[in-house]
């Protein structure tokens, strides 16, 4: 008997690793467009937290501090979307184990 539940824990760890590489193929495609002011400032990120593109209306152009607290907060509202996707899928992946931070 304890090896049949040894064979299945194995196997149970073995279909997690390759849900995992799965989860990880399909975070890398992630992408989440973050905003602040009404859309004047958008930030695209990847699943990977890389910038893949920044909108910025050229109404804010004159007033450097406010740009650049749009620019954090949207890039903030990116990045909570990225966590939120990444932590959905790898939760998925383990069987609803939560490995977030």
């Amino acid at each position: 008997m304890f090896k049949g539940g040894m064979a299945g824990m194995l196997q149970k760890a073995k279909q997690m690793q390759e849900d995992m590489k799965i989860a990880q193929q399909e975070i890398k495609l992630i992408s989440c467009h973050g905003t602040a002011a009404s859309g004047a400032v958008k930030v695209c990120l990847s699943g990977h937290y890389q910038t893949t593109s920044i909108e910025i209306d050229d109404s804010l152009l004159d007033d450097k501090k406010l740009l650049e607290d749009l620019i954090m907060t949207a890039y903030n509202d990116a990045s909570k979307q990225v966590k939120e996707k990444s932590d959905e899928k790898l939760k998925k992946a383990t069987g609803g184990i939560d490995l977030s931070l």
